[in-house]
């Protein structure tokens, strides 16, 4: 049981980095003021073999119409995603994925909605960030030096998200080292100063809670590592720079009530000092963000 000595405990351990400020920027012509205003991503799945089914949309009307929706609804901006990273997912090959992306991405812009790409692919990016796509959500670690470029060329922003193998569908075993916050802190302070050599200007860092490692599939060993890591968030914003959290779903915990996780870890994750979460319930959790500010006014 979380108690509130463990959490005071935390705090003390790592006081010097409660403070620590992270940069702000546009995107999209819109604002993002991350040191006192969190921000919600809603996610909309493009491929049929995405488990969460709401999120699920298989044609370019639907995906526009649920990302004007999701804006609606609280989103500052829309992921989009056209290969699911479950392990027996089928593979989609970089054609098909710019054939779905590109139609959705053009009439959210159309739209006036700040618009995300989950990828690894090299021509997927470049397809995407010229159809107007203001953020690359990068989960590989192969080439990201070409990726970096498009993402300045096209003056975008990226997420680097942590995956420990050269992408988010080819990952094995989770090293968790002495301190998995640790490990994190080196890989995006080696991204960070990638990025920014290639002309980067706009970086949000994102541990990748939500991705499947063989050793994850124990989900007491999964659920405790995603707590932690929530509430140890506020150590990477020590790195400069805002983080995004991927709410997961605790199928294992919730059962039939399994919409009410991403709302539960949002809590843990504002605890923490998250910047931006990344959810397929957006009004919930946008609820629970209304709710915890109300502290902050007291």
């Amino acid at each position: 049981m979380l108690t509130l000595e463990e959490l005071a405990a935390l705090a003390a351990a790592h006081a010097g980095d409660l403070d620590a400020k992270v940069r702000e920027f546009e995107i999209g012509h819109r604002r993002f003021a991350f040191n006192t205003e969190p921000a919600i991503m809603g996610v909309i799945n493009l491929s049929a073999d995405s488990w969460y089914r709401e999120s699920v949309c298989l044609s370019a009307e639907a995906a526009i119409q649920r990302g004007r929706v999701l804006s609606a609804q609280g989103a500052a901006l829309v992921d989009l995603g056209a290969e699911s990273t479950l392990a027996h997912a089928d593979r989609v090959d970089e054609a098909r994925q710019r054939s779905v992306l590109l139609p959705v991405i053009e009439g959210l812009r159309a739209a006036g909605i700040v618009v995300s790409v989950e990828t690894y692919q090299e021509e997927v990016t470049r397809a995407c960030l010229a159809a107007g796509a203001g953020v690359l959500n990068l989960t590989g670690t192969v080439g990201t030096e070409a990726m970096y470029r498009l993402v300045a060329e096209h003056q975008a922003a990226v997420i680097i998200c942590y995956v420990q193998g050269d992408n988010v569908r080819e990952v094995d075993r989770f090293d968790f080292g002495a301190d998995p916050v640790t490990l994190m802190e080196d890989y995006f302070g080696r991204q960070i100063e990638l990025a920014q050599r290639c002309g980067v200007e706009r970086i949000i860092v994102d541990p990748g809670l939500g991705f499947y490692y063989r050793n994850l599939g124990d989900s007491t060993v999964r659920i405790r590592h995603q707590m932690r890591t929530f509430l140890n968030t506020f150590r990477l914003r020590k790195l400069g720079f805002p983080v995004c959290h991927a709410l997961p779903h605790a199928f294992e915990c919730f059962r039939e009530e399994v919409r009410c996780a991403e709302p539960f870890f949002a809590v843990l994750a504002a605890l923490g000092k998250t910047d931006l979460f990344r959810t397929h319930e957006v009004p919930r959790v946008k609820a629970i963000l209304d709710t915890l500010r109300l502290w902050r006014d007291v």
